[in-house]
């Protein structure tokens, strides 16, 4: 009967497979070495997309504010092809289509200056809100407040106002209130 008690390497093959195994740590420490800085800039990528999508939406919310802000300039210019452009062709203003009030605005003869603060904007994908306070002075004076509330829409990168809705008040206002 033919018994084999603790079979042995010879040493030779000891040294060769602790060779072996220290070659496979050290590649695996090697390797590991390699992945480390390429792991470090995935991670840091993260927040630098969050903050890239957070400058995005900031510029969005100011671009939707220059929407609003380039109307009011056009009501004080008294120019009604500004005034149109502002709004899409389907626009509103109330219940009301925009073109009675652009006619009444850019023929008037009382300077008209809206003011707005304390802006408020919300921007999905190519719609918006913006929910502006106001003060609204004629020939300088102060003549009411009140809240404009604009539905805006992005056409070929440009934001337009579909619908604008306001209110109107002569109370609880503060007539100082020139602007942000």
């Amino acid at each position: 009967m033919h018994q084999t008690l603790n079979a042995r390497k010879p040493d030779s093959q000891k040294l060769s497979t602790t060779y072996s195994r220290r070659g496979s740590v050290a590649r695996k420490l090697r390797d590991l070495r390699l992945a480390a800085p390429l792991f470090c800039v995935l991670l840091a990528g993260i927040p630098l997309t969050q903050a890239q999508a957070q400058d995005q939406d900031l510029d969005q919310e100011r671009k939707v504010l220059n929407a609003v802000t380039s109307l009011f300039d056009a009501m004080r210019a008294k120019d009604s092809d500004a005034l149109r452009s502002a709004f899409l062709p389907e626009g509103r203003l109330g219940t009301e289509g925009t073109e009675a009030w652009i006619t009444q605005v850019s023929t008037s003869d009382a300077y008209l200056d809206e003011v707005t603060f304390d802006e408020t904007v919300l921007v999905d994908d190519g719609m918006a809100m913006a929910w502006t306070p106001y003060n609204l002075f004629v020939n300088g004076e102060f003549h009411h407040c009140g809240v404009d509330v604009f539905s805006l829409r992005k056409v070929e990168g440009q934001w337009k106002i579909l619908q604008l809705d306001d209110t109107r008040r002569t109370e609880g206002c503060d007539p100082k209130r020139r602007g942000r």
